[in-house]
């Protein structure tokens, strides 16, 4: 009897999530999940490492996907610039959130700063070969001044940014929002270049600049 295809494929899981991971010399695993990330039915393991090895902003961090062949898990894609560093949080330390997997889409969270506090989140796709940004989302601000956000589809090149002042002698009333909707397209970000330049955007309405 075959057996329907999301039962297959919660099977698959099942067995997955039983099966031993090696993780390298010096590393620590700090996250994982599992889903179908190149839709071939069968379910592919993310794992999120903290390394030993050094730098300016605490230990780097490496996120590698696992394909399950052979009856083990073999590294198939993997990055050390995805993740942020360990104390790239700022006063907040470790920025690193979670990593989700779902509807075939890989989603990495961070958050840090201080009295003025950030979270980004990444979405990623598995297209030409290679796990793309299709999508960036960030919040950034402090109470009692403004919070802005920052919605960017990738994949269609449509920006969403608002910000919204806030009046704390007024039980942080928000007293003024701006918002504009504007177009940028070329962009090309994936796993492995994620991170190694800084990506500046300037909206074209209140000039404010933003940043990937």
């Amino acid at each position: 009897m075959k057996l329907p295809f999301i039962i297959y494929l919660l099977f698959l899981s099942f067995l997955s999530f039983g099966q031993e991971i090696v993780i390298p010399n010096g590393y620590e695993l700090i996250a994982e999940d599992i889903g179908d990330l190149d839709k071939d039915q069968i379910c592919e393991k993310v794992l999120v490492f903290e390394t030993s090895e050094p730098s300016e902003y605490g230990n780097v961090r490496e996120i590698q996907v696992l394909k399950y062949s052979n009856g083990k898990w073999q590294v198939w894609k993997k990055s050390s610039n995805a993740i942020l560093k360990s104390q790239e949080g700022g006063v907040m330390g470790d920025p690193f959130e979670e990593i989700a997997i779902e509807n075939g889409i890989l989603t990495i969270s961070f958050s840090g700063g201080s009295s003025w506090k950030w979270f980004y989140k990444d979405k990623y796709r598995f297209q030409n070969e290679e796990f793309e940004l299709i999508g960036h989302t960030s919040i950034y601000g402090r109470n009692c001044d403004y919070w802005a956000s920052f919605d960017f589809n990738i994949s269609t090149g449509k920006i969403i940014y608002e910000k919204e002042y806030e009046d704390c002698e007024k039980d942080q009333e928000i007293y003024k929002t701006e918002v504009e909707e504007f177009f940028y397209k070329g962009l090309k970000i994936n796993l492995n270049n994620r991170n190694l330049d800084k990506v500046k955007l300037t909206t074209p309405k209140y000039q404010e600049d933003l940043y990937l």
